[in-house]
């Protein structure tokens, strides 16, 4: 079913994604290196594998109201950036660019922070093969020493996801087509080796309390260490909402109740992916004692077969790339819309006429990204728990305003609809209220501490300034 409400307005935005690429778009931005280096924290942190399945499961089927929220309005109102759009046209101007802001922090500062984990990979992991990796130290920065030959490699990653998305929506699909199937490669390694060397007994205790290199058991029964696992999946699950951003480059004929299901899909594939390796990776060995090692997934690969240690470490090191595509691509698209909108200058709302890329947008994100692999390692703490706020926010409000447009826009053409209708539209809201109040309530183990709060305020701000001047420009221009 086509949308009648393909936007004619701007023209320039190239039609040539698929439901393949979109699904592809939003998988490879959820699942990223996480499964590979922080395996080994989610086990502990869920007192065994028993927890954090059962947390990460409990993750995906909480997300999937939201994400239908969102393919319900991407299907009526395709746009780049939507966004942006539904909020003004429920809450107003104001609300939307606060949320399309919050959005473009929560998705812009995952490309810097794609980049540091690939320089970190690096000269971490392949540094312990390769010395020579960490023979050249630049500075040390907030503890952590950057190394010249991983900021290099780093940054030629950089540059060739940047130079795709200045080429299109169409060469970063691509990209993002073969780094799902790597790390689909990598998930089948991590169960082959499960079903030969492991067992289902190393699954057991169901909890304990244990400790590892940088984690340790909180809770005291298996209830506690499922939610101390479930707090943080909103985080490893953020990306789907990438899907929707590029809506206005679907290919001509695009079935839009098909698109509508593909978010869902995603997020499904998503928890089964996390679910199958956090199955595996636990069963290799006896999974109290898989978590003694700093990276648990890649430190058991090495002491059973050098080869596939090499063939996982390089799934890991590629697998950054996937979402920094995929955050790149949907950044620059709210960007665009923003500044459709008025909400940004109007340089942000130019498309190239030969690619249809966002060239401001995307010279902005550039400039941003590759600034990454020189901040060190230490930067990714502080801005984690800050983008998953931001996400759920923006996610939060975009259910609220698909419950308001049913009300305000009953005759809305819309080629897809939330399962269950309001009440499960009523679900995505409630859903996204609930983990946004687990990040700000000061008990809540998932709360922002000062530096990160510190962070949302600076930007916040930022965005109240720009907002002004693009108001007092918007006003002159009305005025001659």
């Amino acid at each position: 079913m086509k949308s009648s409400n393909q936007p004619s307005e701007t023209p320039g935005m190239k039609k040539t994604l698929s439901l393949w690429n979109y699904f592809t778009i939003g998988f490879g931005a959820i699942i990223g290196t996480g499964w590979v280096l922080l395996v080994g924290d989610w086990i502990i942190l869920g007192g065994g594998p028993i927890g954090a399945i059962v947390a990460f499961l409990i993750g995906a089927l909480f997300l999937l109201p939201i994400g239908a929220v969102f393919g319900e309005l991407t299907s009526a109102i395709p746009i780049s950036g939507g966004i942006v759009e539904y909020v003004d046209r429920t809450f107003g101007k104001n609300a939307s660019y606060i949320t399309g802001w919050f959005l473009v922090l929560g998705n812009g500062i995952l490309c810097p922070w794609e980049a540091i984990a690939i320089s970190t990979l690096i000269s971490e992991m392949f540094g312990d093969l390769l010395p020579f990796l960490r023979s050249v130290k630049l500075y040390t920065i907030l503890g952590a020493d950057v190394y010249l030959i991983p900021t290099i490699l780093a940054v030629a990653a950089a540059v060739y996801v940047i130079l795709l998305n200045f080429k299109g929506a169409s060469s970063a699909a691509k990209l993002q087509s073969f780094l799902t199937k790597a790390l689909l490669t990598g998930m089948l390694v991590a169960m082959v080796i499960s079903l030969i060397k492991g067992s289902p007994k190393n699954i057991l205790p169901v909890f304990t309390r244990a400790m590892g290199p940088s984690a340790s058991t909180k809770g005291t029964g298996l209830l506690s260490g499922i939610l101390s696992v479930l707090v943080m999946t909103p985080f490893f699950y953020a990306g789907f909402d990438t899907i929707p951003q590029q809506a206005e480059e679907a290919s001509e004929g695009l079935d839009w109740h098909k698109f509508g299901r593909v978010i869902g899909m995603a997020l499904l594939a998503s928890g089964i992916f996390y679910v199958i390796c956090i199955y595996s990776f636990g069963t290799i060995i006896p999974w109290t004692k898989f978590v003694k090692a700093s990276v648990p997934a890649l430190a058991c690969l090495k002491s059973i077969n050098m080869i596939l240690y090499v063939v996982m470490l390089c799934i890991a090191t590629l697998g950054p790339m996937g979402p920094m595509n995929s955050f790149y691509g949907a950044t620059s698209r709210i960007l665009l819309a923003m500044g459709r909108k008025g909400q940004l200058p109007a340089t942000f709302a130019k498309v190239d006429e030969k690619t249809g890329a966002p060239r401001t947008a995307n010279a902005v994100l550039a400039i941003l990204t590759l600034a990454g692999p020189f901040l060190g390692k230490k930067m990714l703490v502080p801005l984690t728990n800050v983008s998953a706020l931001a996400f759920i926010f923006s996610c939060m409000m975009v259910s609220f305003a698909c419950m308001k447009m049913r009300k305000t826009e009953p005759d809305l053409p819309r080629p897809y609809k939330v399962p269950g209708g309001k009440f499960g539209i009523a679900l995505a809201c409630i859903a996204g209220a609930i983990i946004v109040l687990l990040m700000i309530l000061p008990f809540s183990p998932a709360a922002l501490n000062s530096v990160e709060w510190s962070i949302v305020i600076g930007w916040l701000l930022i965005g109240m300034i720009l907002m002004y001047i693009s108001n007092k420009k918007g006003n002159k221009s009305q005025a001659a």
